[in-house]
C-alpha cells in the first residue's frame, strides 16, 4: 500500500509550545528582542530587523535603498517571484540573468556581463537568491559589486542557518540579507522574515518604515503608542507579531539540528540514488544546507513526477523561470529561448522531500519509489 510522503512537514516541539506559551503569559522580554538579538549573535551581522515574512523583508530592503521609478535590479530568471514582485512595486524594473546549469543559481559570468553592458546610473542593484541552501559563489560576487558599484540584496530565504566558506550567511558582505521562515509555504503555520545590514542608514530606514514611517517616544510592551506621534514618510505595516516571533525564535534555535538532518537525509539520497537511470543528482560545489534536494530527470519529467505523486511521494519544481510567466512575458517581450540554462533546467529538474522530520523508513520508501519509477521510466 502505498505511503503518503508529503513535500514538507512542518514540526512542532515544546520548544514552540514553551516560547508561545510565554507570548500568552504577557510577562518578560518581547520574543521580537529576543529574535532579532539571536539573529545578531548567530550570524554576526550589526542590525537584525524583523518582519512578518521574507517577501516583506525583501520590499522593505528596497524601500531601504530608496528605489525609484526607472531604477534597475538584477535578478536571477530562476528566482520565486517575489524577487522582481518588490521591484515591480516601485515601478523599477528587473534585469533577468541566466543561471549557472550546476547549482542553478545566478550565472555570474552573464553577470559581469549584463553590468558591462548597461553603465545606466539608475542601475542600483542586483537581487542574489541561494538555491535549495546552496549559496553562490560570493567572493566573485562581492568583487564584481565593488568593481561595478552596484549593493547586493541576498535573498537568503533557503538559506537559513546557512553558511560560505564556514561563515554565517548574513555577515558575509552584502548589503543586505533576507530570510524566510517559510520560504515554499502557502499556509504556514507562522509567519517570519528577517533583514539583516551593517549599514547605519539602511537599518534605521528599515526599523523606521517598517511600522508606517511613525516616530514616536515609542510603544509599550502591550504594543501601545505613545501619545504624541508623526508620520515622516511612506511606510509599511511589516511588523512580526509576538506569536510570529515566537514559533520563529523556538525553530531557529533548532535550526542547527534541522540542517544536520537534513544534510544527512542528502546523503542518503545521495548513495541510494547514485547510477539510478534518468536521475542525476545535486551537485555540492559550496556549503549546502539542503532546504531543496533538486534532481534533474532527463525526459519526461512532468510523467516522473505524476507517477511519483501516485505512489505518494508529493514533490517540487524549483523554478518555473520567471521568463516564462505570463506578467514578465508580455511586459518585457521575452522569448521562451532568451535564457538557455534555466530553461533546460526548468525542463528537467524536480524536488524530492526533504525535511528534517522525515524518518529514515520515510526516506528509504521515497528511494525505492524514486528507483521504481525510474525503472519504468520512458
Amino acid at each position: 500500500m502505498a505511503r503518503e510522503i508529503p513535500f514538507f512537514k512542518p514540526d512542532i516541539s515544546s520548544v514552540e509550545r514553551d516560547q508561545i506559551e510565554q507570548v500568552l503569559d504577557l510577562e518578560g522580554e518581547t520574543k521580537i528582542e529576543e529574535l532579532e538579538k539571536a539573529f545578531v549573535k548567530k550570524t554576526g551581522a550589526t542590525y537584525a530587523v524583523s518582519v512578518n515574512s521574507g517577501t516583506s523583508a525583501l520590499h522593505l530592503a528596497m524601500c531601504a535603498m530608496d528605489l525609484k521609478r526607472g531604477d534597475k535590479i538584477i535578478c536571477s530568471v530562476n528566482s520565486f517571484p517575489s524577487v522582481p514582485e518588490v521591484v515591480r512595486h516601485f515601478d523599477a524594473e528587473p534585469i533577468f540573468v541566466d543561471i549557472d546549469s550546476e547549482d542553478f543559481n545566478i550565472d555570474l559570468d552573464a553577470l559581469e556581463k549584463v553590468l558591462e553592458e548597461n553603465k545606466s546610473k539608475k542601475l542600483k542593484g542586483a537581487i542574489i537568491n541561494h538555491v535549495g541552501g546552496q549559496p553562490t559563489d560570493l567572493d566573485r560576487l562581492y568583487d564584481i559589486a565593488q568593481r561595478f558599484n552596484i549593493k547586493i540584496v541576498e535573498d537568503a530565504s533557503d538559506a537559513l542557518g546557512g553558511t560560505y566558506n564556514g561563515t554565517p550567511i548574513g555577515a558575509t558582505g552584502a548589503d543586505i540579507t533576507c530570510f524566510s521562515f517559510s520560504p515554499h509555504m502557502k499556509h504556514s503555520i507562522a509567519s517570519a522574515g528577517m533583514l539583516l545590514c551593517e549599514d547605519d542608514t539602511l537599518y534605521e530606514r528599515s526599523t523606521l518604515l517598517r511600522d508606517h514611517a511613525i516616530q514616536s517616544d515609542g510603544w509599550d510592551k502591550y504594543g501601545n503608542l505613545e501619545y504624541m506621534y508623526d508620520v515622516v514618510d511612506i511606510g509599511c505595516k511589516y511588523d512580526i507579531s509576538l506569536l510570529d516571533a515566537a514559533y520563529a525564535l523556538a525553530q531557529y534555535s533548532r535550526v542547527d539540528k534541522m540542517i544536520a538532518r537534513r544534510q544527512e537525509i542528502a546523503k542518503m539520497y545521495d548513495k541510494a540514488l547514485a547510477g539510478v537511470k534518468h536521475v542525476t543528482l545535486p551537485v555540492k560545489k559550496r556549503d549546502h544546507i539542503y532546504q531543496l534536494y533538486i534532481i534533474r530527470i532527463d525526459r519526461n519529467r512532468d510523467g516522473f513526477a505524476r507517477a511519483l505523486k501516485e505512489k505518494g511521494v508529493h514533490t517540487g519544481l524549483h523554478y518555473i523561470p520567471l521568463h516564462l510567466m505570463s506578467y514578465y512575458k508580455q511586459k518585457y517581450g521575452l522569448r521562451v529561448n532568451d535564457f538557455q540554462q534555466a530553461l533546460q533546467t526548468y525542463q528537467q529538474v524536480l524536488s524530492l522531500p526533504i525535511y528534517h522530520n522525515m524518518s529514515d523508513s520515510d526516506v528509504e520508501y521515497v528511494c525505492d519509489v524514486v528507483r521504481e519509477v525510474a525503472a519504468a521510466h520512458i
